[in-house]
Parts: structure tokens; C-alpha cells; sequence
């Protein structure tokens, strides 16, 4: 069976996004229990992507890009629990539910408030993996894992609130062509793939994603980092989120839309 055309795609994303608002409508229950396993999942990726990407520190000395390379070819598989396991991701549902929205199918209203359940739902399900299943099980208790995640911790607390910003469109604009790639996608494999290599390239490139963050920014402050939770949510969640959004919303949902959207007589 071929792959899915642009203008298939976007057929495929209006069906998704009226289910999602349906579920926002009449079941908001479910709709946060699919949010929370879809933050585990992500954090699922993150640890995976810290302790393989950072598990080389002599061979990471002389070849800068192998941990960040590493930990791209690692993170995705977050994503991928996602897509094939149906569960709710507040970056996805950035670009999901723009083009249905674009063609009136329901109001902002809808598409907020699908959007806050679910953010709230990623935050605690990426919060309590990483509490339960990585602090408490002295995943990351020593190093070169402790101090790795201490420096990125820093790290994300001490960009710029724009540099920020910026790296938060770049992250959910690559993250939402995997879904969109994915959306092509037939069996296991095709979307796997499809969600695979955008998100390794947003890894690699260092952009900010705002449900991974829920996974790194905790991590950090729970292994000792000196970082204030204020700084956390100020310096990094509210740009990489404000982002993340535009990067799915407009580069994404809008544009594809724009671009492949059925055309009437």
C-alpha cells in the first residue's frame, strides 16, 4: 500500500482531531489518562536518550557529536509509544488540531481546552515516571549520569528567554513533521520510521521541547542541581511551550493546511 499524499494526510489529521475533541468533550477523563502515559512515554525516551548518550565520556572527548548523536538515535522512541499506542501528547495536538479547526470544524475554544488537559496530563506523567522510575530507582545517582544531567539542567535554565523561544518553534516544528510523516504511514514500521528521523535531527540539533523538559528539568532539580524551580518554569517551560506551539500550530498544522488542504469547486 503507497504512502499517504499531502492532501491524504491532511484528511487523515482532521479524522484524528475530531476524535480528540469528541474525547476533550465527553470523556476529558480519558482524554488525561492518555495524556499522562504519553509524558511517561516521553520520559521513557529521555531517560533512555541521557544514559546511552552520555554513557561514553572518553569516546565523547574526542567526537563532540557522538553523545548528541547517540541520544537523538535513542529519544524518539517516546514519540513512537505515542502515535502507535494512541496516547496524548500536547506537542502532537499543537499541529492535530489546527487544520480541522481551520475548516470551522469545531471553535478555539475546543482546541484549548484540549490542550490544557492534555499539558496538564503530560506533566504529571513525565514527572512521576521520572520521580518513581528514575530518581527512586538510582538510575542517574552516579555518574558520568548525575553530573550530565546537572549541566543540562543549567543549560536549559540559562539561555536566553528568545534563544529559548527559538529553539522551542525549531523542536515541535520537526517533532510535528514526524507525526505528519507518521500520518503517511500504513504498518509498525512505516510509522516508527516516520516518527524517528525528525525527532533524532531535533535532538542532535539541541532544540527545546517542552514535555521532554518535564522529564530533564525535574531530573535535575531531584539530583541536587542549584537551579530554582521558578527559573525552570520562567526561563525554559514558558518559552519552549510558547514555542513548541508556534512551531506545530503555524509551521505545521497552518502551513500543510494552507498548502494540501482539499480544494472545493
Amino acid at each position: 500500500m503507497q504512502l499517504k499524499n499531502p492532501t491524504e494526510i491532511i484528511g487523515a489529521s482532521m479524522t484524528v482531531a475530531e476524535s480528540k475533541i469528541a474525547t476533550t468533550r465527553n470523556r476529558p477523563w480519558r482524554l488525561l489518562l492518555a495524556a499522562i502515559a504519553a509524558g511517561a512515554f516521553i520520559a521513557i525516551g529521555g531517560i533512555l536518550s541521557l544514559t546511552v548518550g552520555f554513557g561514553f565520556p572518553g569516546a565523547a572527548a574526542s567526537c563532540p557529536a557522538l553523545p548528541k548523536l547517540l541520544a537523538g538515535a535513542t529519544f524518539p522512541i517516546g514519540l513512537i509509544l505515542v502515535v502507535v499506542l494512541g496516547a496524548e501528547l500536547f506537542t502532537g495536538n499543537n499541529a492535530l488540531l489546527i487544520p480541522a479547526y481551520m475548516e470551522r470544524r469545531y471553535r478555539l475554544t475546543d482546541v484549548v481546552g484540549n490542550w490544557t488537559i492534555v499539558y496538564i496530563g503530560n506533566f504529571f506523567g513525565a514527572v512521576g515516571f521520572t520521580y518513581l522510575f528514575v530518581y527512586l530507582a538510582g538510575l542517574t545517582a552516579s555518574d558520568p549520569w548525575h553530573s550530565a544531567i546537572l549541566t543540562i539542567t543549567s543549560a536549559k535554565t540559562s539561555m536566553s528567554w528568545g534563544v529559548t523561544l527559538l529553539k522551542g518553534i525549531g523542536a515541535n516544528w520537526f517533532v510535528c513533521l514526524a507525526v505528519w510523516l507518521a500520518l503517511s504511514g500504513h504498518n509498525l514500521l512505516e510509522k516508527a520510521f516516520g516518527c524517528w528521523l525528525p525527532v533524532m535531527a531535533f535532538v542532535v540539533l539541541g532544540y527545546e521541547h517542552c514535555i521532554a523538559n518535564m522529564f530533564y528539568l525535574p531530573l535535575g532539580l531531584l539530583e541536587g542541581s542549584d537551579v530554582s524551580v521558578g527559573d525552570c518554569i520562567w526561563r525554559n517551560l514558558v518559552p519552549a511551550t510558547i514555542g513548541n506551539i508556534i512551531g506545530g500550530a503555524v509551521f505545521v498544522g497552518m502551513l500543510h493546511w494552507y498548502l494540501s488542504r482539499p480544494r472545493r469547486n
